[in-house]
């Protein structure tokens, strides 16, 4: 049975989820020392924001296969290692979009209100309505910084407010912008124009001190500034400095460079309001993270794809739903050509025709690559790592698209350039299977599945009888046949489906008929 770590709180139907299908120990509070002594003995790690999973980590981690953050931020998570190792990451994008989005909508509010210091005066006594004036929120313009889902969520809720709303987002398209009722302009624009400013973009080493001392120069001197994205977007003493001499009427952080924040000049500001990274803190929020993270680290531990994976190239429900029977048929015509070839390889042509060329095939190359290298790899492969395998063999790995797709739908074809030549594999989805329709530019049909007997001959009358002679003598059944010639006479290639192992006696006597060139066992995994 495979094991998880927890190391962090987790939902309880989230742990009761996990415990269905594999064990599960819940052990948060764990030291560093004491992680990497038992990380060993486990198959999955589920996180929040406290553990750091480091590089010494994720290589005591032997039998790791996937890591889970519970939550949007994996900058607690060593990628390069994890990717290096093959293991999957993956984080809980959706599950506390609403949450976040209504925090930054009610630190907005708070600030245009004046609220949190009109709670503390009337406790402390002072009934002090005069300084408490504020502005409304309709009829001014929110800039945001960031246009993913939380983005999203907080636009809308802004135009609902009657906001006008502005973006900067360099990978976000105009038309989508269209779409969600809001104006993509340039961040200098945003920066000069917007009364409010709210920011909601990861944090990496393009984003990090992304608000410093210029950018906030920029700002109006009654905007107002909201971060509940990451820690170290904002530079905190460029904003203390602002804030101080009023440069900037207002903000509100409910993320810090160091959490948790003890001390900080931020602490001693007044114009702005702190909170302890409440982002995620609704029921609703931690229950949804929980299950997300928790299904996913189920999918990814039995062979599934996960819905959110970091480490891998990204790809939506519905995408998955459609490429999945590709994927599988990219995985199956690599590993079909690395057991039906035994040449060098020097570079790999993978073409995507039809309907396919019309995709995202970073999956797909992947899957075919895992299906390649498996067999030969000293790591485990899988979608994550299989690209990073293939370079670092040397292989030159060239992609093509193009709409022909030889009369199917859609068609992936391997063109291996070894040191012998040239070999070839094509493939394609019927009814739902995955089938070979082309070896070497023969043109066949065969349902990719099960022990395959493939041997090049060059044809003559009887090669079949005699080749099921033999087969039939050592027990062996066939149930299928597929041959693909261009000419009588000439050279071919047959592949034959049998029910039952073939001895090394007998692949060597099939090797010996006067017409077959070579012969080869070609096994795959049946649906």
């Amino acid at each position: 049975m495979k094991r998880v770590l927890v190391t962090e709180p987790l939902a309880g139907e989230a742990v009761e989820l996990l415990r269905q299908h594999m064990q599960v120990d819940v052990r948060e509070g764990l030291r560093p020392t004491e992680l990497v002594r038992i990380i060993p003995d486990y198959d999955g790690l589920i996180v929040r924001s406290n553990t750091q999973v480091d590089a010494p980590l994720i290589e005591a981690g032997h039998k790791l296969q996937v890591i889970g953050r519970a939550g949007i931020g994996v900058d607690n998570i060593d990628l390069e290692a994890a990717t290096r190792r093959g293991i999957v990451v993956v984080n809980a994008p959706t599950g506390n979009t609403i949450a976040a989005a209504e925090l930054t909508i009610g630190l907005m509010l708070a600030l245009a209100r004046h609220i949190c210091q009109a709670d503390m005066t009337l406790h402390s006594g002072r009934w002090d309505k005069k300084h408490l004036t504020g502005i409304e929120l309709r009829g001014k313009t929110l800039g945001i910084i960031g246009f993913g889902q939380i983005g999203s969520a907080v636009a809308r809720r802004a135009i609902g407010l009657e906001m006008d709303v502005i973006v900067f987002d360099p990978f976000v398209s105009p038309e989508r912008a269209a779409r969600e009722g809001v104006k993509m302009v340039p961040l200098e624009e945003l920066l000069r124009t917007a009364d409010f400013i709210t920011i909601h973009t990861p944090l990496t080493e393009r984003t990090r001190g992304l608000i410093d001392a210029k950018a906030l120069s920029l700002l109006k001197p009654t905007a107002r500034l909201i971060n509940c994205a990451r820690g170290g977007i904002v530079d905190e003493a460029a904003l203390v400095a602002a804030l101080e001499s009023g440069a900037l009427a207002g903000a509100a952080l409910d993320v810090f460079e160091h959490e948790p924040l003890t001390d900080s000049p931020l602490l001693r500001c007044s114009r702005v309001i702190l909170t302890p990274h409440l982002g995620a803190s609704t029921e609703e929020a931690q229950r949804n993270v929980s299950m997300e993270v928790a299904r996913q680290v189920l999918e990814v531990l039995s062979g599934q794809i996960p819905h959110h994976p970091v480490n891998a190239p990204f790809i939506s429900p519905e995408e998955l739903a459609e490429l999945g029977p590709y994927l599988d048929l990219a995985q199956r015509v690599g590993s079909f050509y690395a057991q039906m070839a035994g040449n060098n390889l020097v570079r790999l042509d993978i073409t995507y025709g039809g309907d396919l060329a019309e995709r995202n095939t970073d999956l797909l190359r992947a899957a075919l690559l895992m299906g390649l290298l498996s067999g030969i790899s000293e790591i485990p492969l899988n979608l994550v790592n299989a690209t990073v395998a293939a370079q670092g063999r040397g292989l030159a790995i060239v992609e093509h698209k193009t709409p022909e797709a030889a009369n199917f739908a859609s068609l992936i074809t391997l063109r291996a350039t070894t040191t012998q030549g040239e070999r070839l594999v094509s493939g394609t989805v019927m009814r739902g299977e995955p089938h070979i329709v082309c070896i070497d530019d023969y043109w066949l049909d065969f349902v990719a599945e099960g022990l395959l007997l493939v041997s090049e001959h060059r044809e003559q009358p009887g090669i079949i009888g005699r080749m099921g002679t033999l087969l039939g003598d050592a027990g062996i059944n066939i149930w299928f046949v597929q041959v693909g010639r261009r000419e009588r006479g000439g050279p071919g290639v047959m592949v034959l489906g049998i029910d039952d192992a073939i001895s090394p006696e007998v692949l060597a006597a099939i090797d010996q008929l006067p017409s077959v060139r070579f012969a080869r066992v070609v096994e795959l995994p049946r649906r």
